[in-house]
């Protein structure tokens, strides 16, 4: 079992920044990657960016050069900072866990945060 408490999120103007926490615990040696993840009122969830165990990072073409994603030397938090924020970007964002162990393979999800910005 993989657990995710997210933080950070909250209201900002357009053009602002956020920062986004994601801390893992439980069974983290089986987390193979991480991400966030983000869904708006009446769309798709769709990915935003992730970082896998070796750190090899991946972004949403609408985030590219805007966030960035990081995590801690020790691999238990993955961070999500944004900034240039857009209306566009708000959304609750989602952080996720992949596991692999063995052929086994599970999903993790932490408890969402509000991401609103004004504009």
């Amino acid at each position: 079992q993989v657990q995710l408490v997210e933080s950070g999120g909250g209201l900002v103007q357009a053009g602002g920044s956020l920062r986004l926490s994601c801390a893992a615990s439980g069974s983290i040696f089986k987390i193979n990657a991480m991400g966030w993840y983000r869904q708006a009122p009446g769309k798709q969830r769709e990915l935003v960016a992730r970082i896998t165990k070796s750190g090899s990072t991946n972004y949403a073409d609408s985030v590219k050069g805007r966030f960035t994603i990081s995590r801690d030397n020790a691999g238990n938090t993955v961070y999500l900072q944004m900034n240039s924020l857009k209306p566009e970007d708000a959304a609750v964002y989602s952080c996720n866990a992949h596991t692999s162990w063995g052929s086994l393979e599970r999903d993790y999800w932490g408890q969402g945060t509000q991401v609103t910005v004004s504009s």
